[in-house]
């Protein structure tokens, strides 16, 4: 079921992204995070508020909030830190990267949280699981050698720097994660640090970009806005959930989830009308049929 749960994530993902490319387009990026966050928070708020003063209608669901301690906050702000040096890092790269560039390096992200998962928590890789380790590695070889095509400079380029930095500091989020849905459940994970990650948001908003808005790209709203918070907080809502599960791997959800680079490569191809498909395409072909042997390796 977790395996199943983590292709869902997936799909999701994908929709994420391809609303994010288009509120990206000409936008500011900071306040399409704080907005990003806050959105989420304000979708989650009911379930706080009714977990706290009428439990009861709540009680033995998934989505009930139990209290959490000080410690537990302490680690959703650390959780919420690491994904925003994410997000900011991605946001940033997508704005000024093809879709179809930054999907495939974002997809990598898995390999980094496969070499923490083997060393920290000791999950341990069959045969076909591996031989899709080694084609989604070798996804991210050919991409960059596509991408000088477009004129990317892999080695010059910042952005294709900031979208390398988004995956590490992703990956270590991911493992993260592992450790704490051995803790707590998918609910307070989800809710605490998608409240932490607006009240950080919130800071940068006012005294990064709020000051010098009248100097930089201005902010253009979207209703894509909206979209990129319902699919994120689906997305990690089944994605936690999958983590909760007996027997679910670290290693193997976080590889599932970037197969979500076929969805934006789609995207990219019907709707952004973006150059050098066919050489990409082949990459994508890639992961796909990486895909099949983490599947397949994981029945």
């Amino acid at each position: 079921m977790w395996l199943g749960l983590a292709f869902l994530s997936a799909f999701l993902l994908g929709c994420y992204e391809i609303n994010k490319k288009v509120s990206l387009a000409g936008n500011a990026v900071i306040p399409i995070l704080f907005l990003n966050t806050l959105v989420c928070s304000l979708v989650l708020l009911p379930l706080v508020l009714v977990s706290y003063c009428a439990p009861h209608l709540l009680n033995d669901t998934i989505f009930f909030l139990p209290k959490a301690s000080l410690e537990a906050h302490g680690l959703m702000f650390l959780k919420a830190a690491l994904v925003l040096s994410s997000w900011i890092f991605g946001y940033f790269a997508l704005k000024h990267l093809p879709l179809t560039i930054v999907g495939p390096i974002k997809s990598t992200q898995p390999i980094l949280t496969l070499l923490g998962a083997l060393l920290i928590f000791q999950e341990r890789l069959n045969l076909y699981q591996w031989i899709g380790v080694v084609l989604a590695l070798l996804s991210f070889y050919l991409l960059s050698v596509g991408g000088k095509k477009e004129g990317i400079n892999f080695a010059r380029n910042k952005y294709i720097w900031f979208i390398v930095l988004a995956a590490i500091t992703g990956a270590l989020s991911g493992l993260y994660d592992k450790y704490l849905m051995s803790r707590f459940d998918a609910m307070t994970v989800q809710v605490w640090y998608t409240f932490y990650q607006c009240f950080i948001m919130f800071f940068i908003w006012l005294l990064m970009w709020y000051p010098t808005r009248k100097k930089t790209t201005p902010f253009v709203w979207r209703w894509n806005i909206v979209f990129i918070s319902l699919f994120l907080l689906s997305a990690d809502f089944v994605y936690f959930y999958a983590l909760g599960l007996p027997d679910s791997m670290i290693s193997i959800v976080s590889m599932v989830r970037r197969s979500n680079v076929v969805v934006t490569f789609l995207a990219g191809a019907f709707f952004f009308h973006e150059r050098n498909l066919r050489s990409k395409a082949f990459d994508v072909l890639l992961v796909a049929v990486a895909m099949l042997f983490l599947y397949f390796g994981t029945q």
